[in-house]
């Protein structure tokens, strides 16, 4: 069935049921609900492609994600999704397995007319993004980075982790390890671990070098980095970057025969589901990545309907949650 067919049964002009298909331009109430009663009727479906080559508009939003079976990335695109359905657009989500070139692949595909616009969770950005994206004719908006040039939408890294440092501090810890990522993630390898020296410095604590250890978020990585610092010595307390890698420091700690909190005292940075349930349940600061997701879709879809540049920072908050992983060694 074609749309001159719909016109004929709705007793209106091609012209006006065009309009209503594609939402575009005035129609009286009264034929928009003759048009919309036949294509309910006849089960008629419009064509998509051909609708976007006469709007220059896919409907697509394109969403690079670093690892989509993790719950960060799973709430923040339950956020975008959210935003995306009121706007009547579809995703396109590319899963990237923390492959720097699966970016860059996945961008080069982006920078055809398939999407409208792209938000991208990058752990690491490169020269070669930039310059792709330089190339690039289309809205972007990223998350959990900040891109000059670009809208970013970001966690409040610096005072989340800082808070974590200092309530261990203001426990009575000194010894306080460390278990990061590399810092070419900049937010959380760089500004989460700056915020750990800035913590301890201020409080006249040394910084151990042979405190610190680096894994790549996951919760075998938290594991492996909490054994390395374990062989080196045992600290009172672990400010770990992520609460995966917490939850794989808690288990090495109790795999060495140690106890937590009682022994050594652990926080992590997130508040995933787990967080609050683990044993013993896990300090942390809690990050709304939905709502992060949220504040994406919404700048992104502003830039598409504005065809305009917003090159604005948001930062989202945090809230500190104290659970039964730290216990203050302070003398009272």
């Amino acid at each position: 069935m074609k749309i001159k067919d719909i016109a004929r049964l709705a007793k209106v002009s091609p012209a006006t049921v065009s309009r209503v298909i594609n939402n575009s331009g005035y129609v009286k109430e009264e034929k928009k609900k003759a048009v919309k009663k036949v294509i309910e009727e006849v089960n008629y479906t419009p064509n998509e492609f051909a609708k976007s080559l006469k709007t220059q508009k896919s409907n697509i939003i394109g969403v690079i994600v670093p690892k989509i079976s993790t719950e960060t990335v799973s709430r923040v695109v339950d956020g975008i999704t959210m935003i995306s359905k009121e706007n009547n657009y579809q995703l396109l989500i590319a899963n990237t397995n923390l492959q720097v070139e699966e970016e860059l692949n996945y961008l080069k595909v982006f920078s055809n007319n398939l999407v409208d616009g792209i938000i991208i969770m990058a752990t690491v950005v490169t020269d070669e993004h930039l310059r792709i994206l330089n190339n690039l004719n289309k809205p972007v908006v990223f998350v959990g980075q900040r891109v000059e040039k670009y809208t970013s939408i970001v966690h409040d890294d610096y005072n989340a982790a800082k808070a974590m440092a200092q309530h261990l501090i203001e426990k009575g810890h000194e010894k306080i390890a460390f278990v990061g990522v590399s810092e070419k993630d900049v937010a959380v390898g760089k500004v989460r671990k700056q915020a750990y020296f800035d913590a301890l410095t201020e409080h006249n604590i040394t910084i151990d070098k042979n405190l610190i250890a680096i894994g790549d978020f996951s919760l075998e990585s938290g594991y492996k980095a909490m054994g390395e610092i374990l062989q080196k010595g045992q600290p009172s307390a672990v400010m770990a970057v992520t609460d995966q890698m917490a939850f794989g420091a808690i288990h090495c700690i109790k795999d060495n025969k140690l106890s937590v909190p009682e022994d050594i005292s652990v926080t992590g940075i997130g508040d995933g589901k787990m967080s609050k349930y683990f044993i013993p349940a896990l300090t942390t600061a809690k990050y709304h990545h939905k709502k992060v997701g949220k504040l994406a879709c919404e700048h992104l879809m502003s830039l598409i309907n504005s065809k305009g540049k917003n090159t604005s920072d948001i930062v989202v908050g945090y809230d500190v949650k104290l659970r039964s992983s730290v216990n203050s060694i302070r003398e009272s």
